[in-house]
């Protein structure tokens, strides 16, 4: 039997107009090894980060062997279930330079953006999910989506400039509504009619897109610059009217849920793991619809405030005033909390290793880049800030390595995950985080 083009529809006709039909993502729609469509088109490629705050206890973190089958301690025993689906990087360092510690900070800005900042307001270059979201974002109704499990909206690692940053999705409910209310067009239903106010939308667009050229004409140079930044805007609202107005492709992995409850405030850390798996669920099945190929996870922020039952002290102070304990060698109650976070990461990749796609699953075709904010957080230490990846990206990365940086550029794994993504750059970071050597033991 030849293959059949996923484009595909029935067609027919009813009271004397032609309708066609959709079909869903058919294993015949798929290439023999089901990891490219037929006509050989690849399957999406998608780009995530994670973020968890205030680093780890070394002591019980860091494993003692490289390589595969690398050892488990105490504060990551949970990631058991995943191990053979992601890497750990230890050992890699950040760079300050002539730029101040800036404590909760310094750490995870250079790592997202390659850029010691010099002051808390100041933000550098950009973070690379905005980098990658221009490279493989294009073709989604969103370019990118972020979210955050701790319920505040200004908990983000991404921005796209000084006063740019892309605030997170942080109530489940809103997020569903945001992303599979009267603006989403399932691609699996049986017919598609354009919506007329997105037409209504783009028509007025392309006037006002009209008049900003003729206005154009008459302006200095600073004002055209400012205006060329609105144009982008413009453009990249037009194209999302545009995938609003095409009938999307047959997905078959998206099976929209009913809306969830909406939950309380607060940062108990049992509401904290509540939130963040709602919103896990949520963005899985916002990157099955191809609602978007870049997203952001939220876990906990860099100066969390995260509570254990029973426990007075939130996260972040309990880093700085609780005894490290000379029997165990690490602070117990501190460990409890990054205990919690690895036990989220654990389902964050999961959910995303379970989740069936082609001959595969969603993590196959996946690179996800976790970061935190310090290494060792008494003492804002940001040598050795631990990060992971998770995720073959396609088949183009080898998973299940622990990776010792000896002391190399933590900004390494942020260019290696740019690279895998097909953002074209020879070299990425300032000063002494700049590198141009990607992580050689985890590629095909």
């Amino acid at each position: 039997m030849s293959k059949l083009n996923r484009r595909r529809f029935l067609k027919g006709t009813l009271g004397g107009g032609a309708i066609t039909l959709g079909l869903p993502l058919l294993d015949v729609f798929l290439n023999d090894n089901g990891t490219a469509y037929a006509d050989g088109t690849p399957i999406p490629l998608r780009f995530g980060t994670w973020s968890w705050g205030l680093g780890m206890s070394e002591a019980v973190f860091v494993p003692k062997q490289t390589g595969p089958h690398f050892d488990l301690p105490e504060e990551i025993s949970p990631l058991a279930a995943v191990q053979q689906h992601i890497n750990l990087y230890t050992n890699f360092h950040v760079f300050k330079d002539d730029a101040p510690n800036l404590c909760h900070h310094s750490g995870w800005v250079v790592l997202r953006s390659g850029i010691a900042p010099m002051t808390r307001e100041n933000r550098p270059g950009e973070t690379i999910d905005v980098a990658v979201a221009r490279k493989i974002g294009n073709a989604t109704r969103f370019r990118s989506l972020s979210a955050t499990a701790t319920g505040d909206v200004r908990d983000s690692f991404s921005y796209e400039g000084g006063n740019s940053v892309n605030a997170p999705e942080w109530s489940p409910l809103r997020f569903y509504q945001r992303l599979f209310g009267e603006d989403f067009q399932d691609p699996n239903a049986d017919s598609f009619t354009p919506d007329p106010r997105v037409m209504v939308r783009k028509s007025a667009l392309s006037a006002v897109q009209e008049e900003a050229r003729k206005l154009e004409k008459s302006l200095g140079a600073a004002d055209r610059a400012r205006l060329d930044q609105y144009f982008t805007g413009l453009r990249d609202l037009e194209r999302r009217f545009d995938l609003q107005l095409s009938k999307p492709d047959p997905l078959e992995a998206c099976v929209v849920a009913p809306a969830p409850a909406d939950l309380p405030s607060g940062l108990d850390a049992n509401l904290v793991s509540t939130r963040h798996r709602l919103m896990t669920d949520l963005m899985l099945m916002a990157v099955a619809c191809d609602q978007t190929r870049v997203f952001n996870m939220f876990y906990a922020s860099a100066f969390s405030a995260t509570t254990k039952p029973g426990y007075d002290k939130p996260h972040h102070t309990a880093t700085h005033e609780e005894a490290v304990d000379t029997e165990l060698g690490y602070q117990p109650n501190t460990s409890w909390f990054t205990r919690r976070a690895m036990e989220e990461w654990a389902h964050f990749v999961n959910a995303l290793a379970t989740f069936p796609e082609g001959d595969g699953t969603l993590l196959d075709n996946a690179f996800v880049y976790a970061t935190t904010d310090q290494s060792f957080a008494k003492i804002h230490a940001i040598d050795g800030i631990p990060m992971f990846s998770a995720g073959s990206a396609g088949g183009r990365v080898r998973t299940g390595l622990h990776i010792d940086g000896a002391g190399t550029p933590g900004c390494r794994l942020g260019y290696t995950a740019q690279r895998l993504m097909g953002v074209d750059i020879e070299s990425w970071g300032s000063k002494s985080n700049t590198t141009s050597s990607e992580i050689g033991e985890i590629l095909v």
